[in-house]
């Protein structure tokens, strides 16, 4: 089956060090919006240059932004209900909504556990109030955690929190303290991004102002959080996430195993059928009737390499040959040798994968590892 994402692009403000696709929330707009999502699940009109005579099933539905709690439980849950009348969703579906602490309440959680969402990621960042600060979060961590505690009296138990290494003044000191607030929460999945200062936003109009943790701290950070979330019963089962048993977003991992997926809304990407094809990002666009554009060709042999190595499991040459008919590149398993030698990858048996000291340069081992 494939997975199903819902791109929701408002937010009540923009983030500093945020690049995704958001605009302002303005009720007007979110009901346009809103109905135009409608319309396209229930006609596929702008999608069906890619999608027709695809099977329309799904075992996973994923509502990302922006914020898409900002809409409220009664928008999302319309949505949703659209979704399950024109579309086949199975009954063990992980249905994941993100969400700002800032914006939720008892009430919020009650309304989306009723119509059916099992899943929450929460955006976090960190459990320090002077970091959550400057990176525009507007909740503090006693409302974090009382978030967390509304979604579990609601009956929502698999929570993801969002945390990012490398923010304005961090330590390693301030580290422990958002590890321990994690812990002390027992949420069952974590992911943890560096933050990337990226062209646009308002971090990189100020980043010569911005006091950062340099490169080899940041790597440092990241190595701890790895070493006391295994410690205490995670799995670090992709380079940017960890789960409890069990708890491993299925989502996501769709993207990272080349699965199929669509991606409906402003800005939001798909894969069916060995192409990839998006939405500009543009509310108002989507809200007119634009059609998705075409992106590339994917799953092929490359990509499916450089995706898998993103997961702790890798890539085995019996799953290569599977999908592909053929042995692992020469090229390939020739060029890995010198990472395994170095530390960075292992071989098990058939399997090739990144060590933890090679998760801090996948980037550079993956683009070594192409043809």
């Amino acid at each position: 089956m494939k997975g199903l994402y819902i791109h929701i692009p408002f937010c009540r403000s923009k983030c500093p060090y945020c690049d995704f696709y958001s605009v302002p929330r303005n009720d007007a707009l979110i009901e346009k919006y809103c109905d135009a999502l409608i319309d396209e699940i229930e006609t596929g009109r702008r999608t069906k240059d890619f999608t027709e005579n695809s099977d329309m099933s799904f075992d996973t539905v994923y509502f990302g932004g922006g914020t898409p709690s900002v809409i409220g439980a009664e928008r999302l849950g319309r949505i949703l209900e659209c979704i399950r009348k024109n579309y086949t969703i199975s009954a063990d579906a992980e249905i994941t909504a993100e969400c700002n602490p800032s914006t939720v309440d008892d009430e919020f959680f009650i309304n989306l556990s009723s119509y059916g969402f099992n899943r929450i990621s929460l955006g976090m960042q960190s459990a320090v109030d002077s970091e959550r600060h400057s990176l525009g979060r507007l909740a503090d961590k006693n409302k974090v955690l009382s978030v967390i505690n509304s979604a579990r009296k609601s009956g929502i138990t698999n929570i993801s929190l969002d945390v990012m290494l490398g923010v304005p003044s961090q330590t390693m000191e301030s580290l422990d303290e958002t590890v321990d607030f994690l812990l002390d929460t027992d949420v069952p999945h974590i992911s943890a991004y560096m933050l990337s200062i990226e062209e646009g936003t308002n971090f990189h109009k100020r980043q010569d102002s911005l006091v950062l943790p340099d490169e080899d701290a940041v790597c440092d950070m990241y190595s701890h959080l790895a070493q006391r979330l295994t410690q205490q019963g995670f799995e670090h089962y992709e380079i940017s996430n960890f789960a409890k048993s069990g708890f491993e977003s299925r989502h996501n991992l769709k993207y990272w195993e080349c699965e199929e997926y669509l991606g409906l809304g402003a800005a939001a990407h798909s894969f069916i059928n060995g192409k990839r094809f998006f939405f500009e990002r543009n509310a108002e666009a989507f809200i007119s009737g634009d059609t998705a554009v075409f992106d590339s060709y994917g799953g092929d042999s490359e990509e499916f390499i450089m995706l898998a190595l993103r997961l702790k499991k890798g890539i085995s040459a019996q799953d290569y040959y599977k999908r592909f008919g053929c042995s692992l590149p020469l090229s390939f398993t020739e060029k890995a040798k010198a990472f395994i030698t170095s530390g960075h990858m292992t071989l098990d048996g058939d399997t090739y994968s990144l060590t933890q000291k090679g998760m801090l340069i996948s980037n550079y081992i993956i683009s070594n590892l192409e043809d």
